[in-house]
């Protein structure tokens, strides 16, 4: 496998080419996690792998609880099947939280003072409250609990990972909290083994080929971990070996297909490009010199054939949303016209005529 096979087919795996699914609970299902620091980026990136997707649409499986937002991996914020919630939670967050024992300290956090909020916010929660980031925060001072600087934000996330808290539907443009234990029925727990064994077959359907590594950064476990999950996976895996590295993807991967050329763009933190500690497949000359330069490849990114070939920004404005691109070289006419098509599609999702500028 070549590295414009193993592109198509991370393309065809992850949904964003060939046909996406009917709902935004089987993308989240199938993507094992969607990466969701960036709200409206992650509603489009479930969004572009779903057939017929608006952000209305996207945002009712939320308000549905069949996906739910929260911090399970790398102290990071992510979309997942509501029905996984706990046993990730349980399995991946600990060692993020023994990291950070050292910033609680800091910030004069300890754990009396995360069992004092606990109380709080079951209190205020109770009976199907949803609160804004603000109104924690009021019920926290209320309790004399300090949220200056940071504490806030820290306390927040402590008590979604211990699985106290998760978000809400959104109040306007606000975030909300609830309580997990109502938000959410009763839900299987996994052993540690079952629950590595089962992300390493969600993330090699969805995200592979890739490597041990790859899946390792993913989940922000040990590499030894990250073996074991693919050894506990059994026969649900295979591996081919290209340039003297291991890949791994599903016993069951079907081929994909030799489509026309088609752009895509993508979201901030999109799987395709956060999903891997090695990205350099992804980057021809010019984006990699965009890289050595200095600059992100996890903004927003313009897709053509698998590589990435810009980043681009929005501005919503009434009647149009303008789509700005910032292209690491010319493209020829064809591929604007798919960059046009994107940017429709994109737009599309928001209900809004899109609007092509080029920086």
């Amino acid at each position: 496998m070549d590295e414009t096979n193993l592109l198509r087919q991370r393309l065809y795996n992850q949904r964003i080419s060939g046909s996406g699914f009917d709902t935004a609970a089987e993308v989240v299902a199938w993507q094992g996690a969607v990466q969701a620091q960036d709200y409206l980026g992650a509603l489009w990136g479930i969004g572009l792998r779903t057939q017929q997707a608006t952000e209305a649409l996207i945002e009712q499986a939320i308000a549905d609880r069949t996906i739910i937002r929260t911090w399970p991996m790398r102290g990071t914020l992510h979309f997942v099947p509501a029905q996984d919630a706990r046993w990730m939670l349980a399995l991946l967050t600990p060692r993020v939280v023994a990291g950070g024992t050292r910033r609680y300290a800091e910030l004069g956090l300890n754990d009396a003072t995360f069992a004092r909020s606990r109380e709080v916010f079951t209190a205020a929660l109770a009976g199907g409250e949803q609160l804004t980031r603000a109104e924690m925060g009021d019920a926290l001072e209320t309790a004399g609990i300090s949220t200056a600087g940071q504490r806030l934000y820290h306390i927040l996330g402590r008590l979604a990972q211990e699985g106290v808290l998760c978000f809400g539907v959104r109040r306007g443009r606000q975030q909300t909290f609830v309580l997990l234990d109502e938000w959410l029925p009763p839900t299987r727990q996994l052993t540690r083994e079952e629950g590595l064994a089962e992300l390493a077959r969600r993330y090699f359907n969805s995200h592979g080929p890739a490597t041990d590594r790859d899946f390792a950064w993913w989940i922000g476990t040990p590499l030894g971990d990250a073996r074991l999950g693919i050894e506990l996976a059994g026969q649900d895996l295979e591996a081919l070996e290209v340039a003297g590295q291991t890949y791994w993807f599903s016993a069951a991967m079907a081929a994909a297909a030799d489509e026309p050329l088609s752009a895509w763009l993508l979201p901030a933190y999109d799987e395709y490009t956060v999903g891997y500690t090695d990205r350099s497949a992804l980057l021809d000359p010019p984006g990699q010199a965009y890289v050595d330069a200095g600059h992100s490849i996890l903004l927003p990114t313009v897709v053509i054939g698998g590589k990435l070939v810009g980043t681009w920004r929005r501005t919503v404005r009434k009647r149009a949303i303008t789509v700005e691109l910032n292209l690491f070289a010319p493209l020829s006419a064809d591929e604007h016209r798919l960059v046009q098509a994107a940017a429709d599609r994109y737009t599309a999702f928001f209900g809004l005529p899109a609007e092509v500028k080029t920086r």
